[in-house]
């Protein structure tokens, strides 16, 4: 079993502070953080950093047009990307259930074809 024993809470431990545990900081409090919370808003700020080292290696960003007919940016087709998997994940837990491996797999490939076609 995962948990072997139950931490309840009750009425006498209202108010009385809690143990610091590994994501407790005292601005971030308020966001349940899981690792997989911790390793998406990871995600999200390594692929902002690599795009701003890319683009002051490459300026440009390579503007080309793709299948919308729209000029696109990498800074574009990231955005496009990002916002396309968080519907494919809502979509997925919505319609299937809360196994999102293959949500993630499809986000992947969903990014590949954005990148390449977009």
């Amino acid at each position: 079993m995962i948990f072997t024993s139950l931490h309840a809470s009750s009425w006498s431990t209202v108010g009385q502070p809690k143990e610091k545990g590994l994501f407790d900081f005292d601005f971030i409090t308020w966001m349940a953080w899981t690792w997989p919370t911790a390793s998406f808003f990871i995600f999200i700020a390594l692929s902002i950093t690599i795009m701003y080292f890319w683009e002051k290696k490459v300026p440009g960003g390579s503007p080309r047009r793709g299948i919308l007919g729209l000029d696109t940016t990498r800074g574009d087709r990231l955005f496009v990307s990002l916002l396309g998997s968080a519907f494919i994940h809502l979509a997925w837990l919505g319609l299937v259930g809360s196994v999102l491996w293959v949500a993630t797999i499809i986000c992947v490939l969903y990014f590949l074809a954005v990148f390449k076609y977009v």
